[in-house]
């Protein structure tokens, strides 16, 4: 894993232009739906502005008028007027703050909702190649680092963009000669704010990368599996160590994210300071005494001081938004990510469906992949027939499998339930009549009574036992302490391999699917067990289309059909009696 100070330059060239293809209209997109609710903050932040304007004049009379000619009823009120001006402007404040957190929080509400949803719906493929805990860490740290830039950025700069510009106009209004002297400071100030911009874009993508695979680490390193492998091979203290590096790498990027510039943001501090101190040096001088009465001078500098304020907050933001560019980009690169699992434009309803299925002339090739997993298979699976498909490791019965749950989308022929492609299926429809039990069973670290109404939310508890016993799985519940509200634990470590099999045959059944797909689905059973469960899906089998995936041949021999793939195609077709007879692939491995 390469130090920050190691990142390749290609690296680096690949951050920036990566940031410079974000688009700040796509982000100010993000506000579009709360116009109105801007337009109030806007509104609040323009009066707040010149509401506050009228304190340095009040100060000027109060200087020039009101105490060198004794005057209490207008020195009272001034500072009357002084003190309401205050408590006006912190009510704006207090207000234009309200308006805008909630804007921020529901964009990035928002924000995150459409991400996660996003994800969710790419293809498997993106999790094969995507580590997990790189997709958590966009979704949360990557989010949560612009949260400061989306919740008050926009009224940060209408805030201090309008203070700006009403504190210059009435410091021409004071004086124009002192306001030129002003505005020599801000070409310098703009130039050297975009030069740190850019420093901390760079150094923002490189710490999002390490936290990124900081996540990483924890999430291999201490889920069930990960500790249970780092235990078993010995490799916690290298783990150990890995994080530690991981994390010190961390330490020192956000130690110069946070320094990043610094030192040039101190400086334009220093000449913000240092131009009201001239100022008064030069109205103190013999050839310019009495120049400006005193009130000007202190009504102007405090004006001056109300320039460089929001001026130096406007050039701050500006680098704060240039370096979340590098986050926005990380983020818009997975919303940009082509889904290839499409809902139809025009759906079609099956309102009753038979489960009639039929595969035409089905091709697929996983990416990156130059030999199809499927070639040209064509099946025709009748409503409440079984169909087994058997043939070696990676001869593509899971992915045949795979395709039917419409996982992926065949690149060529098309799969059919009662005449109907796939495609024109709602994604909810189709996960409704194609039920799914495969040889991974992932159940959530939740209640048995949570994992199994994780299928179907509104399931009765006679349905809940009636799935339960159907896949021989009940007595084992019922024998928990805690029967049907035991926590099963992470990915259901607290069963065994077959008990959890089984509790996912049971949830798959729940949903009563008219099509079932059992991709070694009783891999992990014993041979009473999987005797048991076999029984029971003999029995819920009638009238219900099966496809069964099995290495195992004693499970399919009473298949109406049974097809044997090989290297993506069909080879053979026919009842078991059939193939044996043969003397082809199948009886091979019979016989093997």
């Amino acid at each position: 894993m390469p130090r920050p100070s190691d990142v390749s330059p290609e690296q680096r060239r690949l951050d920036r232009e990566q940031a410079k293809q974000v688009s700040l209209r796509r982000i100010a997109r993000l506000f579009a739906p709360y116009r109105l609710s801007l337009a109030v903050v806007v509104a609040v932040i323009v009066a707040s502005s010149i509401v506050g304007l009228a304190q340095p004049f009040l100060l000027r009379e109060v200087i020039d008028v009101a105490l060198p000619q004794r005057d209490v009823t207008l020195l009272v009120w001034l500072v009357v007027g002084m003190v309401v001006v205050a408590a006006v402007t912190a009510a704006f404040g207090v207000v234009q703050t309200w308006i805008s957190t909630k804007i921020g929080q529901r964009v990035m509400h928002t924000l995150r909702t459409d991400v996660f949803s996003h994800v969710q719906r790419l293809s498997l493929g993106f999790f094969t190649r995507t580590r997990t805990g790189e997709v958590q860490s966009r979704i949360t740290n990557d989010i949560g680092g612009m949260q400061s830039v989306v919740t008050s950025t926009a009224t940060s700069i209408a805030a201090n963009l309008t203070t700006v510009i009403a504190s210059a106009v009435a410091m021409v209004a004071l004086s124009w000669q002192l306001s030129l002297v002003t505005l020599l400071v801000l070409p310098p100030a703009v130039l050297l704010s975009r030069r740190v911009a850019r420093l901390r874009r760079t150094i923002t993508a490189q710490r999002q990368r390490e936290l990124a695979d900081l996540n990483v680490t924890i999430e291999e390193g201490l889920s069930i599996d990960g500790v249970r492998l780092s235990r078993t091979l010995g490799t916690g203290d290298a783990l150990v160590a890995r994080f530690t590096d991981s994390s010190l790498r961390l330490t020192d990027l956000e130690l110069r994210s946070q320094l990043a510039g610094r030192w040039v943001m101190a400086t334009m501090s220093i000449v913000f300071a240092a131009i009201p101190a001239l100022i008064y040096l030069g109205a103190g001088l013999p050839w310019t005494a009495g120049a400006l009465s005193i009130g000007t001078l202190v009504a102007f500098t405090s004006l001056q001081a109300g320039v460089f304020r929001p001026l130096s907050s406007l050039l701050d933001v500006g680098v704060s938004v240039s370096a979340s560019l590098a986050l926005f980009a990380r983020i818009f690169e997975y919303q940009d990510t082509r889904i290839e699992v499409e809902e139809p434009e025009h759906p079609v309803d099956l309102d009753d469906p038979r489960g009639h299925l039929r595969l035409e002339g089905v091709t697929f090739t996983y990416p990156g992949n130059d030999r199809p997993a499927l070639d040209d298979v064509s099946l025709d699976v009748p409503a409440g027939s079984t169909l087994a498909l058997v043939g070696e490791t990676g001869s593509g019965k899971s992915t045949l499998g795979a395709l039917v749950a419409r996982l992926h989308d065949p690149d060529a022929g098309r799969i059919t339930i009662d005449g109907v492609d796939l495609r024109d299926l709602r994604l909810d429809d189709l996960a409704a009549i194609v039920g799914v039990v495969s040889q991974e069973t992932y159940l959530l670290h939740a209640t048995v009574m949570d994992n199994l109404r994780y299928a179907k939310p509104d399931a009765t508890d006679e349905e809940i036992l009636a799935a339960t016993r159907a896949a021989q799985v009940h007595h084992v519940i019922e024998a928990l302490s805690e029967g049907y509200d035991t926590v099963v634990g992470p990915r259901g470590h607290r069963f065994s391999g077959g008990e959890r099999q089984r509790l996912a045959i049971a949830r798959t059944l729940l949903r009563n699917p008219r099509v079932l797909v059992l991709d070694e689905a009783t891999s992990a059973l014993d041979t009473a067990t999987e005797r048991a469960v076999q029984e029971a899906f003999d029995a819920l089998a009638v009238g219900r289309t099966t496809l069964t995936i099995a290495h195992r041949l004693s499970t399919v021999r009473d298949a109406d059909r049974i097809a044997v793939l090989d290297h993506g195609r069909v080879i053979e077709s026919g009842t078991h009696t059939d193939l044996v007879s043969e003397h082809g692939r199948y009886a091979e491995l019979t016989a093997a």
